[in-house]
């Protein structure tokens, strides 16, 4: 059981560091948006590291949105990578969790205030949606749900300039909610509900309050249960 958490341990980190060599390759140049990667075998070589260790590495990038796999086409960088500096350096910290939590956080929080200010009618609609989807499923694994109410509210700040941050803001989110290990349906509900009314009543200081205290109860929620594996 030591040795296979062990082995489990050390090819993380081999993969982190493979992540991080090909961020690198994109960040000087030497790789660039629409590249295609050399074959497996290839870059087990280059890279000098085992199948499992390059695969789990690629997978993290595909989740990143730096690459794309094509069956039986080969992987490439992704066309928009360069325009999103955002997803390199979260490529480069994804395994840092407290750091990945409060980046979405920073996110979150300047966006919730935004959306007070221009959320439209249809998308206060949109997000009450969600939490009455929420309560009905409340057995479920509702995260899709969940990540949609954010989603929502990032989309109505309607802003080119924001626009790679919410790429990122989704990967942090699709990475936290990956490690919640069961879900307080009441305490969503009732948290969702009051950032949609401060959010309808068009006041951001209400919004910012409302989600501070959400995400608070979530790193905590987190942060816990990793300490306790």
């Amino acid at each position: 059981m030591e040795n296979s958490f062990v082995e489990t341990v050390r090819r993380s980190t081999l993969s982190q560091q493979v992540l991080e060599q090909i961020v690198f390759l994109l960040v000087n140049g030497q790789l660039k948006p629409g590249d295609k990667l050399p074959p497996e075998m290839k870059l087990m070589e280059q890279l000098g590291v085992s199948r499992p260790v390059l695969r789990e590495a690629l997978s993290s990038l595909e989740t990143l949105e730096i690459i794309t796999r094509k069956p039986r086409g080969g992987t490439f960088v992704n066309d928009k990578v360069g325009s999103d500096p955002f997803t390199a350096m979260l490529a480069l910290s994804i395994n840092n969790l407290p750091a990945v939590i409060e980046a979405r956080m920073a996110l979150e929080l300047g966006l919730v205030t935004i959306a007070a200010e221009k959320i439209s009618e249809d998308q206060l609609a949109q997000l009450k949606k969600t939490i009455t989807s929420i309560q009905e499923n409340a057995d479920t694994n509702y995260g899709v749900l969940d990540k949609e109410f954010h989603r929502i509210i990032a989309l109505s700040a309607n802003n080119p300039v924001v626009e790679g941050m919410i790429t990122s803001l989704l990967i942090t989110h699709q990475k936290t909610d990956s490690l919640i290990k069961h879900r307080d349906p009441d305490i969503t509900v009732e948290h969702h509900l009051a950032i949609y009314e401060a959010l309808k009543n068009r006041d951001p200081h209400e919004a910012f309050t409302q989600m501070y205290r959400h995400l608070s109860f979530v790193r905590k929620k987190i942060l816990d249960n990793v300490s306790e594996e």
